[in-house]
């Protein structure tokens, strides 16, 4: 309840004195800035108590160390709104702002007091939930987390390292966009899979929602923490009063600390559990896609070498879902160019003219299309161009 007052305050004092012009007077604009940094802070905040309150519902699998570096991330942000008041109320009295008498108490902003819940009485068993948008789900998933790939890390950067990489790397636009992704794919879950409620109904489903859930609300504190760096302890700028009130907010919110929570403990932890909830998400996406089989002819010449074994693989990956190669009697996984080849080899040695793919019904119907142009090259093994279905593998 406290962050909260804090950021609808914040944000109004903040609009107002933006109104008057306070970003270009050099009397007002600390005071601005000190009323932006409240506001990004407290936000950074609230979406990390959010995390701690929630974290039980999500079933993620052993997250104790993540419980543990939250509440060091949340204390850190805490003692930062603290260290600023002084500074707050100093700005105000030398603007002759008058500072209230009644003062707030900390009984005016109770904690949860209680973990009772409603009797939980709406089913939303199987025979409820729609197979097209869970696979759907799923794949965005998958294909969110192959996109994140750019970002991930396993070891926490130095200082130095830190420096480096915001914001040339990592970056608010950046993070905003996977941010936005993720609303989507929680938003389309609530509104096509399961309505509501985490106790019962199919547990993996809920775990995999688990996952992105987590996943989204740590980029809500990454993002907002990277915008504050950004904008108010990064590069101020050449006019001295920028580089002054820039120095000035550095002394009560620690740069170098405000980048390890933020990529440390927030980008990290958003890669860990994209990363571990890629198996949950497989086995969903495996268990609901609708399985077909198709019998195609193998690449006119040159058979499966390297360019049509790269794209049959590209189209596997691009939907996610479990799909085998058939050559007689043995079976090839067809999201591997690896596999593929050990399959063309076996098509050369034994002549065969046609072969099999069982599986993902989505992904076989562009496996025919490829096929249908030669997998996309002619006779001589040259490119050709691809029919507008396959341009994603461009």
């Amino acid at each position: 309840m406290l962050y909260s007052k804090l950021i609808s305050t914040s944000m109004l004092l903040e609009d107002f004195l933006d109104y008057h012009g306070a970003k270009n007077n050099k009397d007002w604009y600390f005071y601005r800035e000190l009323s932006a940094a409240v506001r990004h802070l407290s936000l950074g905040a609230n979406f990390q108590k959010h995390l701690s309150n929630r974290l039980l519902f999500y079933d993620l699998p052993e997250y104790s160390e993540f419980q543990k570096e939250g509440e060091v991330t949340l204390d850190f942000l805490t003692k930062s709104l603290i260290n600023m008041a002084p500074a707050i109320v100093e700005e105000a009295r030398l603007r002759n702002i008058p500072i209230p008498q009644n003062p707030f108490q900390a009984d005016d902003f109770p904690s949860t007091t209680t973990m009772d819940l409603l009797h939980y009485d709406i089913d939303d068993q199987d025979k409820d939930l729609q197979k097209r948008n869970i696979v759907k789900i799923a794949s965005e998933f998958l294909n969110i987390t192959k996109n994140f790939d750019q970002l991930k890390f396993y070891e926490p950067y130095d200082d130095e390292e830190l420096v480096n990489i915001v914001p040339d790397k990592v970056n608010e636009v950046e993070i905003r966009r996977y941010e936005m992704l993720l609303h989507n794919l929680q938003s389309s879950f609530d509104t096509y899979v399961i309505h509501g409620g985490f106790r019962y109904g199919n547990r993996k489903l809920k775990q995999l929602r688990g996952f992105f859930s987590v996943v989204f609300h740590l980029l809500q504190m990454v993002g907002r923490l990277l915008h504050f760096y950004e904008r108010h302890l990064h590069e101020a700028g050449y006019k001295n009063t920028y580089k002054m009130v820039q120095e000035r907010l550095s002394y009560l919110v620690n740069p170098s600390i405000l980048l390890d929570r933020t990529i440390n403990y927030g980008l990290f932890y958003a890669c860990h559990f994209l990363t571990t909830g890629q198996e949950l998400a497989g086995e969903i996406l495996n268990e609901n896609i609708e399985r077909s089989q198709i019998k195609v002819g193998i690449p006119q010449k040159l058979g499966f070498h390297a360019r049509p074994s790269l794209l049959v693989a590209k189209i596997v990956q691009h939907y996610g879902g479990q799909v085998e190669l058939c050559v007689g009697e043995d079976r090839f996984d067809a999201s591997s160019v690896l596999d593929i080849q050990w399959a063309g080899g076996k098509i050369q040695k034994e002549n065969f003219t046609e072969v099999i793919f069982e599986g993902d019904a989505r992904t076989l119907k562009d496996i025919e299309t490829l096929a249908g142009v030669n997998y996309g090259e002619d006779t001589m093994g040259k490119g050709v161009p691809l029919p507008v279905e396959l341009r994603y593998l461009t």
